[in-house]
Formats: C-alpha cells, structure tokens, sequence
C-alpha cells in the first residue's frame, strides 16, 4: 500500500489531553484525566461498556467538548481548530459513513477527491483490503466486514497524520484484521499517530503502545 505523504509525518507533532473531565447526568466517565501519545506511538483505550471510552474518542476529535481540561494537536487545542488542523486528523466510528447506492470504487474515488489521495492507486489499495472482488458492487449488499474494510480503507486515503478508531475491529474476519494491523503497522512505522478503541488484542508491530484503561461503568 504506497502513502500519499512519502516523506512521513513532522516529529513535533503531539497528542495531549489535560485534565479532562466529563459526566454523563450522575455519571462521571472520567476525572483530570491526562494522557499523552507521541508520532509513531498508539494509545489504546480499553474498559468495560459505558466506561467512556467512545465518549473519550469524541472529546479527542473535538466532536463532544469535555466539561474541563484540554485536548490539543501540536500545541494547539482541538477545539476551536480551524481546517488545516482538523485535516491533519481522521476519525472512524461504529457507522461506515458509505453511500449505499454508490460502488465500492465510487466511494472510494469520492473520498480520493476530498482527500487528494491518488485515483490510480485504489486498485491496489482494493487489492490490499481483499475488496477487489466488490469494486462496483453497491455498497448496500456488502457484507458488514466488507463495509468495514472500505471504512478502513477511507481511513488510510485521508493521508491523516492522527487516526481516530473506535472499535476498528468490528465485524473483521481474520484477513481483514491483518488488514488493519497492516494499515496501523505502516502508519505508526511512517511517524503517524493512533488513538483506539479495542476490546480485542492487535497487532502494532514495534510501534511504543500505551495503554488507557478507563474506569468501571456505574
């Protein structure tokens, strides 16, 4: 799979989130929370349900703002971000954000516009993602795995220097689970940065992993 930004990521770049707090009613998901991940570094964020763990992912994109402390990327605070900073992220939920009544090749030739990844270069990255074979099938009758894939497929085009991932592993097979650890693998090795969810163990090679346990539900 050949990245967009040859040249890999700015070593300056920093993940650090200060003193964050959040309760949902008499809830209190997390408390001065603080956390820190640095380029070619992953942070796992593990817990049981209702521990805040994708609540945690959203506050960090800077889609759910946090009651106190900071979220910033490379110095600057999500919040209040303005567009060249909220490019250098990317951000990948339980929903697939496709459109149903386009092909696989045409959401992914749609996203390659946005994102300026090459045209020519997603027939290979359909090949790596085992989605070849779905190229112009509409995306409503792909499986939920397949759908899966060309999420993570979107993922790896954005060219992000921060990748966002709430239970990435969600309906993989075994093959697309070497998928994504190829993706993360390739990423964390080009100096890119990883905050996920995951209930499941996965695969990061020699990327520097620290783990983020959050607390008990109530």
């Amino acid at each position: 799979m050949a990245r967009r930004r040859g040249g890999g990521f700015r070593e300056v770049d920093l993940l650090t989130g200060t003193g964050l707090t959040l309760w949902r009613g008499a809830n209190c998901l997390f408390d001065a929370l603080s956390f820190s991940a640095a380029p070619g570094n992953a942070l796992l964020i593990r817990g049981p349900n209702g521990s805040g763990k994708t609540t945690l992912l959203r506050v960090i994109a800077g889609l759910t703002l946090a009651e106190e402390g900071e979220v910033k990327w490379n110095g600057t605070p999500v919040i209040g971000c303005d567009n060249s900073g909220r490019h250098l992220m990317t951000y990948c939920g339980h929903a697939t954000a496709l459109k149903p009544e386009l092909t696989t090749m045409e959401n992914l030739r749609f996203f390659a516009r946005l994102s300026g990844y090459p045209i020519r270069q997603i027939g290979e990255l359909l090949v790596a993602s085992g989605l070849a074979a779905c190229a112009d099938l509409p995306t409503r009758v792909l499986s939920a795995g397949q759908k899966r894939r060309a999420a993570l497929a979107r993922v790896f085009m954005s060219g992000a220097q921060l990748w966002l991932l709430d239970e990435p592993q969600t309906n993989l097979d075994s093959a697309g689970r070497q998928f994504l650890e190829r993706m993360l693998q390739e990423h964390l090795a080009g100096s890119g940065t990883a905050v996920i969810v995951a209930h499941q163990s996965i695969d990061l090679g020699a990327a520097p992993v620290t783990v983020l346990q959050m607390g008990e539900a109530a």
